[in-house]
């Protein structure tokens, strides 16, 4: 490939902050940011004072939809093991990490136990040879405290962070919603918010216990992050991420009956919503991610408790991450640390940010671009989103991995 040089950038790195200045690609990595020299062969990009950051990393994606994430300026996921077939074997773990190159790097979640059952332990050593980044209980919790510790200590013992899905299933059972004003109001089955802190509370136990990197895939309670940012204040090994929709909607969003806003986990509260915001400021939060689940009209036309939880989140992600950045809830920086850097430190991923000798995966966008939120023009599979007909800004206009450009 010839070196690359892209000029009149506004450079966003979560190393090194956001400046004026240039960006040299030479074999696939990054060779030089700010004051570069460009060869003479080099092909020359002038991004005309848009805004070059790291492409998105997005982990927890249930479904691989290459045009959404490229529209959305993702080119890297961490895929989750709930697939069919689950991914608890080395076959389907090694089968699914090479089915998106050389357009998308996928890294698989491999089963934490067999099918996802939550009762015998999965082939965790074979899977991380086979590709697995880290291991996960998928959409569902591990009731059993004895095999999730023995979950936490294999994965320690390999190296792998555990993903874990945070909702006490004796507490949740058939719930769609979570219990409140809202949920009484439209005579949903409901479940008390409670369900999550009382999972995070043994799962964090049994992590500090056990030396594991736990990620909480979804923290979307006051109560849970109270707990996470305690746990972290005594060096437990714990992360946590968040989906826009979580910070951005509260149930009382739910009262039209619309299944697009029919999630895992389900709406919150406003003070949760409003608590979800604290922990973003404060840094209790460490990932942002698409929670992209994309369900077509056969599982969304529906009742609302029938209908399938998922959105299609992929093409949003990075516009709605922006309205954040102009509100003055985080920096620009910090978005893209948020969206690319941890994710990609939680998966062991030499990317996520614009120093040199990392992967060329880079993302050229126009932050103040606007356009309207639209299911029915998107490129997923499916346009079940929770926000459609948002006016919103903020556009990817162009996407590279290792250099090679991809939209």
């Amino acid at each position: 490939m010839r070196p690359l040089a892209f000029l009149n950038a506004r450079l966003v790195c979560p190393a090194g902050g956001e400046r004026e200045g240039a960006l040299l690609v030479v074999d696939e990595a990054i060779a030089a940011t700010g004051t570069i020299d460009i060869p003479s062969h080099a092909e020359v990009i002038d991004c005309n004072g848009a805004h070059l950051a790291p492409a998105i990393v997005d982990l927890g994606v249930r479904a691989i939809d290459l045009p959404a994430f490229h529209a959305g300026g993702i080119v890297r996921v961490g895929l989750m093991p709930d697939q069919s077939p689950v991914l608890d074997e080395p076959g389907a773990v090694q089968r699914a990490a090479l089915i998106g190159r050389p357009d998308l790097w996928i890294h698989p979640i491999a089963a934490a136990t067999r099918a996802l059952a939550g009762v015998e332990l999965g082939e965790m050593a074979l899977t991380h040879a086979a590709g697995a980044r880290a291991v996960g209980t998928g959409a569902r919790w591990i009731a059993d405290s004895g095999v999730m510790r023995r979950v936490l200590a294999y994965a320690a013992d390999l190296g792998l962070p555990v993903i874990a899905h945070a909702e006490d299933g004796g507490l949740t059972g058939n719930a769609v919603a979570t219990a409140g004003e809202t949920a009484t109001r439209m005579g949903l089955p409901s479940a008390p918010s409670l369900a999550e802190p009382l999972a995070i509370a043994r799962d964090l136990l049994l992590a500090e216990e056990t030396g594991a990197r736990l990620h909480l895939r979804e923290v979307t309670t006051a109560a849970g992050f109270k707990l996470v940012r305690a746990a972290k204040r005594r060096g437990v090994a714990v992360t946590c991420g968040i989906t826009p929709a979580h910070l951005l909607l509260s149930d009382i969003a739910m009262s039209d009956f619309r299944t697009f806003l029919r999630l895992s986990p389900p709406l919150r509260d406003e003070s949760d919503r409003q608590a979800a915001l604290a922990a973003l400021a404060d840094g209790t939060i460490d990932v942002l991610c698409s929670g992209h689940d994309p369900r077509g009209p056969e599982e969304k036309r529906l009742p609302f408790a029938d209908a399938t939880p998922g959105m299609a989140g992929a093409e949003t992600l990075l516009a709605l991450s922006l309205g954040l950045v102009r509100d003055e809830r985080l920096s620009l920086d910090r978005l893209f640390a948020l969206l690319a850097a941890n994710p990609a430190r939680l998966l062991g991923v030499e990317t996520g940010t614009l120093e040199v000798g990392r992967p060329a995966d880079l993302l050229v966008f126009d932050r103040d671009a606007p356009w309207q939120i639209d299911g029915d023009r998107f490129r997923a599979r499916a346009g079940n989103t929770p926000f459609d007909g948002l006016p919103v800004q903020g556009k990817v206009v162009q996407l590279f991995k290792g250099g090679r450009a991809l939209a």
